[in-house]
């Protein structure tokens, strides 16, 4: 279990450069916006989201290198982007080379998605697999902890404070990039691709009682079910119910406005009537609450199920975006909105922050997993490319009010659907679910 435990938090350490760089941006938002005179709409498209749209690209595409080369290289690679995003963007000049930089990032960031959530659930003992994926979410939030933190201590940085704030990110890049070579390749893909001699000899390190050949009967190995494997996709009708369900806890997920408020808390906190120190100090605070409730997610994950974190997590988001929306709309100032905001960070981290990469790792069959990972992860990132590029137009028209309340009326669908559509996938291991949700 040590060898299982030290390889799922290196891959899940992907996780942690993913969060970094999807929050570090919001230390540079407004002074990127002052520095290169844009417009709203170009600075939140571009400058701001083109990180998204890098992770679009990274997530639609990310499950062909995964399949092809492998979980172990295209985590690698990740790791390769992650670092050349960093100091790029650091040095840029302009927004476009900036912004084609950020876009390197997002790719890192769509294909972690797919690949490290990937990886850890075939290595990973079925009644320790919810622990041991949402590993990849602990280093999600504690990456935008360490970016919030990080931000706020070279806030006095000088006039380049926002190069600092964004070249950081290369040192634990390098780190991530140089241990992920340790790790040894997912012995269900090796076994999906034929390799059965290397694949036994990982598993019999996972588990020397393993029976390979009962393994590999489950899994349909044999020359005439590779074959016939090699010539599914996710959109066959057998697969409809897992992919309806990847499509939406991706979709809820951003339709909780989680994304956008990642992204602008300093801005939110500042339209809350909050100085601009209190607002970078109070995002520090979001970090924090995220972390923490993320760790009781991943403590009660496998304990309570991922149904019930879903239904704790649905009701904290109703009630804290509901207040959210009242307090912008009857302008409460001070500290009302901030606290209303750790109850929504803090249901989304023991809820759908604990849950989405777990769920979504678990519900497809072995050798459809990357492209069912990359399917639910392109929804999610579709979704988070969109929304929080929308935000700063849609706070100058309709206001905060009214954008916090349609996220609210999202999270009672979400309500809906754990308590009517989504089964529960705890203590099974990925044969029994892929069984018993095809039926």
């Amino acid at each position: 279990m040590n060898k299982i435990l030290l390889w799922s938090i290196t891959a899940a350490l992907a996780g942690f450069l993913f969060g970094f760089d999807t929050v570090v941006i919001s230390g540079a938002d407004t002074k990127l916006q002052e520095l290169w005179h844009t417009s709203d709409f170009f600075h939140g498209a571009v400058v701001m989201a083109m990180a998204l749209w890098g992770t679009v690209a990274g997530a639609i595409f990310g499950g062909i290198p995964t399949n092809k080369l492998g979980r172990k290289k295209t985590l690698i690679w990740i790791g390769v982007l992650f670092l050349v995003s960093a100091l790029g963007s650091a040095f840029a000049n302009d927004p476009y080379t900036f912004a084609f930089f950020r876009f390197l990032g997002g790719l890192g960031i769509g294909a972690s998605t797919i690949a490290a959530p990937a990886y850890v659930s075939e290595i990973a003992p079925a009644n320790d697999r919810g622990r041991l994926v949402s590993l990849y979410q602990f280093n999600i939030v504690l990456g935008i902890l360490m970016a919030f933190l990080s931000n706020y201590l070279l806030r006095d940085a000088g006039e380049n404070a926002w190069r600092w704030m964004i070249g950081i990110m290369a040192f634990p890049a390098f780190f991530y990039t140089v241990i992920v070579f340790t790790i040894p390749e997912s012995p269900r893909w090796l076994l999906s691709k034929s390799r059965i001699d290397e694949a036994k000899m990982i598993l019999l390190k996972i588990d020397p009682a393993v029976n390979i050949q009962d393994l590999m009967h489950e899994l349909h190995i044999g020359e005439n079910e590779n074959e016939k494997q090699k010539q599914e996709t996710i959109f066959l009708k057998k697969y409809r119910f897992p992919l309806l369900l990847a499509f939406l806890i991706a979709l809820f997920n951003q339709f909780s406005g989680i994304n956008a408020f990642l992204y602008y808390a300093p801005r939110i906190f500042a339209e809350a009537g909050l100085g601009e120190s209190a607002a970078l100090m109070s995002s520090v605070g979001i970090g924090l609450i995220n972390l923490l409730f993320t760790l009781f997610g991943v403590f009660l994950i496998d304990k309570l199920g991922r149904r019930v974190l879903m239904l704790i997590g649905s009701v904290g988001y109703i009630i804290s975006l509901g207040l959210v929306s009242v307090a912008f709309f009857l302008k409460w100032e001070g500290m009302q909105v901030p606290i209303f905001l750790f109850l929504f960070i803090a249901s989304h981290a023991i809820g759908q922050g604990a849950v989405i990469w777990v769920f979504i790792s678990e519900i497809f069959p072995n050798h459809l997993r990357a492209s069912g990972q990359a399917f639910g992860s392109s929804v999610h990132w579709i979704l988070a490319a969109v929304i929080p590029s929308m935000i700063p137009f849609l706070f100058s028209t309709i206001g905060a009010g009214t954008v916090f309340l349609i996220f609210a009326v999202m999270m009672v669908f979400q309500l809906l659907f754990v308590i009517f559509m989504m089964p529960e996938t705890k203590g099974k291991t990925l044969e029994e679910l892929q069984k018993s949700i095809l039926k």
